[in-house]
């Protein structure tokens, strides 16, 4: 049975580097391929250029190592380039709900924060 999910919350939740429509469910799929990837989340961040950027916040599993470049060279392999993170940060977990859905309004909250205190 596939689940319906509300056309709003997947309009709010897309993200639109310089005019592109990039969801974040795909990205985020193609992420948790790489072999070093425990969990991820993807969301859009405000951006001077584009007005907002592809952003993965992404937990390793434990004793693998990854770098912002190899997971960006992993993405374009397999993504659209404009789909390809642009921004990629490392955490050892992600913010979570009480049933335990990752906060992407979290992310984007202290991001947001982190560029104003540049």
């Amino acid at each position: 049975m596939k689940l319906k999910i509300p056309e709003a919350r997947i309009i709010k939740e897309l993200i639109k580097p310089s005019g592109h429509q990039v969801y974040p469910g795909e990205v985020e799929e193609v992420i948790t391929q790489h072999p070093a990837v425990f969990e991820v989340s993807v969301a859009g961040v405000r951006d001077e250029l584009q007005g907002e950027a592809v952003k993965a916040w992404i937990v390793l599993k434990p004793g693998q190592q990854a770098t912002a470049q190899e997971i960006q060279a992993f993405c374009k392999e397999r993504l659209t380039a404009y789909k390809v993170p642009k921004h990629v940060e490392f955490r050892t977990d992600l913010p979570k709900s009480m049933v335990g859905k990752v906060l992407r309004r979290i992310l984007q909250e202290e991001d947001a924060a982190k560029q104003k205190s540049k």
